[in-house]
């Protein structure tokens, strides 16, 4: 029975995997897309998560379903009714994802620390926080977004090796080395899309 148990976790892991990979995939491309993969993704990984008692990363992945819904509407519409293009943040931005983070990291820490049975407080609040901000950076199609989640993402390996889920950390691993080539994808799109600006001026 605990067999066929982690059986179903290690399977709900890998599905769940494949769909993140490809919402990545799809994330460097800056294709609207990716957020279908994400949610399906997310889902799958709530369940996994409860069963590990990864309580801040399970709110984490209700804020990624928030925060991926918002997105899909908002790079497709936007504020102006026509798609958002990739900018960088300006400093009112900075502050607000920086924010995040130290609240963020301040709740969870808190709230795992004293009110769960969570072995692994600051760290599991340390990679929420991070990755927090780089979902809402994300959502508002901001080239930062990629070094907030990297961040999240090197400090999350060792925690998810630690929890023995092992799929998980290859996958994080991945995303890590995604989350910088995609950083330098958006990078290139966003001069192309100003020099056409430009160019058209």
């Amino acid at each position: 029975m605990i067999e066929e148990f982690f059986m179903q976790l290690t399977w709900l892991q890998g599905l769940g995997t494949l769909f993140g990979i490809v919402q990545v995939v799809l994330a460097r491309q800056n294709n609207i897309h990716n957020y279908l993969f994400g949610i399906v993704s997310i889902l799958m990984s709530i369940w996994v998560l409860y069963q590990s008692a990864l309580y801040a990363d399970i709110l984490l992945h209700l804020y990624y379903l928030i925060m991926s819904i918002y997105g899909w509407f908002y790079w497709q519409f936007g504020q102006q009714k026509a798609e958002t293009p990739i900018s960088t943040s300006d400093k009112s931005e900075h502050l607000k994802a920086l924010g995040i983070v130290l609240g963020c990291f301040a709740l969870m820490s808190y709230w795992l620390s004293f009110h769960t049975d969570s072995d692994v407080p600051i760290w599991d609040a340390v990679v929420s926080a991070f990755a927090w901000a780089g979902m809402w950076l994300m959502a508002k199609r901001k080239l930062e977004n990629w070094i907030y989640l990297n961040i999240s993402n090197i400090i999350s390996i060792p925690l998810l090796v630690y929890k023995e889920l092992y799929i998980y950390a290859g996958m994080t691993v991945f995303l890590f080395i995604m989350g910088t080539s995609g950083y330098l994808k958006w990078r290139s799109i966003m001069r192309k899309e100003e020099g056409g600006v430009y160019a058209a001026a």
